[in-house]
């Protein structure tokens, strides 16, 4: 499991907005052991094209193994000293069956020859400003989409004072219910601006890479721009299905073609779970913003 959380990892750090020219992203494996991530070729390394980039200038990108004092270093070392937490001890729900996360920490640094370097141990010897740390918590699945018994959604704590003014500017811009986004939020990461999934859904409102570039978002751990990026998608979705929250809220969690496919919302079960905790979600935190709102229109009921 290392392994991959390391290469997703990897994968969001470089979806982040680093100068970029169209290329690749090279695996190379070297002499000493040690597996590289590099935007060219290793002379003397067996490489493999794992990823690609574009827009701007080409960075040069290189993992750096937490270095070990037996043996030499692999690129699973690169995994962060991981503390599984709660969902709820940042989240606005508490429960034993709450869904739990892992969070940590990488830093990033140029070195003197121009690379950009990802290690979990906080380079020796450099400039604190030259160092940033980026903290992530990884996620199975969406905060609402595992079956999670004993978690009742009718009861959990709502989370109404977070990110106030960007969730407000952003639904009044985009002409969405304030209420619905704070329910997408919630059912997605529970408020967790650092949230990433094993699919690679990232921040508050688990954007995919693709999504989050279709909508302007050049940075989804941002939590301004997640929120702007998200609320956008958000509303071309209701556009989409004619104001039909129901299929607005499984395009979400499933695609916009999902719900095409099959005439309505998806019969996955991840899904239904999902459309249906929004619902709920979404019905308490419109009664809670705006008590003397009309029921939820479009469909998406809390029954």
């Amino acid at each position: 499991m290392r392994g991959w959380l390391v290469s997703l990892l990897l994968g969001a750090l470089l979806a982040l907005p680093l100068p970029a020219l169209a290329g690749g992203i090279y695996k190379c494996a070297g002499a000493d052991g040690v597996d590289s991530y590099v935007s060219k070729r290793l002379p003397g390394a067996q490489c493999k094209l794992v990823g690609s980039y574009r827009a701007g200038r080409a960075p040069k990108t290189r993992v750096v193994p937490k270095p070990t004092v037996a043996a030499a270093p692999s690129l699973d070392t690169l995994a962060p000293k991981a503390e599984p937490v709660a969902a709820a001890a940042r989240a606005p729900a508490a429960s034993a069956s709450a869904p739990k996360v892992v969070r940590g920490q990488v830093y990033s640094f140029v070195d003197a020859e121009g690379v950009r370097n990802y290690t979990s141990a906080r380079p020796a010897g450099m400039p604190a400003g030259s160092v940033h740390t980026i903290n992530y918590s990884y996620i199975e699945k969406c905060y609402a989409c595992g079956a999670m018994p004993g978690l009742n959604f009718r009861t959990l704590r709502l989370n109404t004072v977070a990110y106030q003014d960007e969730i407000r500017a952003a639904a009044r811009q985009h002409g969405v219910d304030e209420a619905i986004v704070r329910a997408i939020i919630h059912a997605e990461s529970a408020f967790n601006p650092r949230a990433l999934s094993r699919v690679g859904a990232q921040g508050l409102m688990q954007l995919m890479p693709a999504t989050a570039s279709r909508f302007g978002v050049t940075n989804a751990f941002d939590a301004a721009q997640n929120i702007r990026g998200g609320v956008r998608y958000l509303a071309w979705l209701l556009k989409r299905f004619n104001g039909n929250l129901t299929l607005a809220a499984a395009g979400y969690n499933a695609g916009e073609g999902a719900v095409d496919k099959y005439g309505g919302v998806p019969p996955y079960n991840e899904t239904q779970r999902y459309v249906q905790r929004v619902a709920v979600l979404a019905e308490r935190y419109r009664g809670v913003l705006n008590p003397v709102a009309s029921p939820l229109r479009g469909g998406l009921s809390a029954r």
